[in-house]
């Protein structure tokens, strides 16, 4: 795995410096601690974090409310660290959409696995988000050249292999996309 730029927040100083030394020692980086919610969301926006971890428990606003922001702004994933496993704070949690929960005590060796998959899950959703946007680009663009098509059909007479051909041609010889095209036919139409 390659180094992570990690952010830490939790209110009791002693498990930041513990999970600082945990992470510097499997060669990531601590580039951010917080002892507070408010403050971790900031430090997140701010930091360029890969990752980070923050505990349920804090002053100002908690960790499941921090996570949720940096969710909700898609800054990257989040992994809780808690001492608290209760069924409506894990109910909570993946409201929030946090990647990985973990209770405490923990060992290092229960914190690399539990990082990995946080990252590797972001990761997906990141892939499927972009694939969707994808997705809806490709749908739009074939909606606008069908209805670009239907004008030229009505408007020229051309027959529906006809307009395609028509509007796949001037795409090539201007060096625009057919989305481009069918834009400007339909707005010529509108006017």
């Amino acid at each position: 795995m390659e180094q992570l730029r990690v952010l830490i927040a939790d209110d009791e100083s002693i498990i930041r410096l513990d999970l600082s030394k945990m992470l510097e020692g499997m060669g990531h980086k601590v580039v951010a601690e917080a002892s507070d919610g408010k403050t971790a969301v900031d430090l997140a926006r701010q930091n360029n974090v890969d990752l980070a971890i923050l505990d349920i428990k804090m002053p100002e606003m908690d960790g499941l409310d921090a996570a949720k922001a940096i969710t909700d702004e898609k800054i990257c994933p989040v992994l809780l660290l808690t001492a608290y496993s209760q069924q409506d704070l894990i109910d909570r949690a993946k409201q929030a959409g946090v990647f990985g929960y973990l209770v405490k005590p923990f060992k290092e060796t229960d914190l690399l696995p539990a990082i990995e998959i946080a990252i590797s899950r972001y990761k997906q959703m990141e892939a499927l988000e972009k694939e969707v946007g994808n997705l809806q680009e490709t749908l739009e663009a074939r909606r606008l050249v069908d209805r670009a098509k239907g004008i030229l059909m009505d408007k020229r007479g051309m027959k529906e292999a006809d307009a395609f051909r028509w509007i796949q041609t001037q795409s090539m010889n201007n060096r625009k996309s057919m989305r481009e095209v069918a834009e400007a036919v339909i707005l010529t139409q509108d006017v």
